[in-house]
């Protein structure tokens, strides 16, 4: 596994450490703590500088329950104050259980109901392009489980039959879905015309290559495998 720790990545267990009161979901949190690092880090185009530009990339947390993991890496990317993680899902506090867009600026959605993050980006797309932002990638986290809702079969086919290069999905696969896909999730997208890459998702620079690489014409769906939950 390769990490980098020369730019706050190794900080990131203490910030998480700070909010307390939602273990139930600490392993959703913590499955996908290396993929939002390496996007913030080393892929996406946003910064607290940048944030309301209308030609920056966005990126859509559909995997909206157990945020620790996105707080901790928008906290450490200068998007929000470390003091706010302790205090967070108070009544005074912006950070809940579930990010909100109207509280949150870095916040592209409101999540935690499950499915709808595919769908937004997709229509995120369509917008983007609409006003002749053509550049600004679109990326959203899904979890594995999350895959079982039927809005994001929609939102598969209808991607990978118009052509979106501007769109990435990372799968953060802890095997936990329900009912899974013949084949594995990689051949969900397959058939559906989207370039597929499968990666440790706990390996840095495999991430950085598996999103940077090319992948004209086509939407890319990247599964980033964790260890298993339990």
């Amino acid at each position: 596994m390769t990490t980098d720790i020369k730019t706050g990545y190794e900080d990131l267990p203490r910030l998480i450490s700070l909010m307390t009161g939602d273990e139930k979901h600490q392993a959703a949190a913590e499955s996908t703590v290396d993929v939002l690092w390496v996007l913030y880090d080393r892929v996406l185009d946003i910064t607290p500088e940048n944030v309301r530009d209308p030609g920056r990339d966005r990126f859509l947390l559909s995997k909206g329950h157990g945020p620790m993991a996105y707080y901790a890496v928008l906290a450490k990317k200068g998007f929000i104050r470390e003091e706010e993680l302790a205090g967070w899902t108070s009544a005074e506090s912006r950070l809940g259980h579930h990010p909100d867009r109207a509280r949150l600026p870095a916040a592209e959605i409101s999540s935690g109901s499950l499915g709808h993050g595919l769908p937004l980006a997709i229509g995120t797309v369509f917008g983007l392009r609409a006003k002749g932002f053509r550049d600004a990638k679109v990326v959203t986290l899904v979890g594995d489980a999350e895959l079982d809702e039927g809005s994001n079969q929609e939102a598969i086919a209808i991607a990978g039959r118009v052509g979106m290069p501007q769109l990435t999905a990372v799968v953060v696969d802890n095997s936990s879905a329900t009912h899974g896909w013949p084949g594995g999730i990689a051949r969900r997208f397959e058939v559906e015309g989207w370039t597929t890459r499968t990666v440790d998702g706990r390996d840095h620079d495999a991430l950085h290559e598996a999103f940077t690489a090319p992948h004209p014409d086509r939407p890319l769906a990247v599964v980033a495998t964790v260890e298993r939950k339990v």
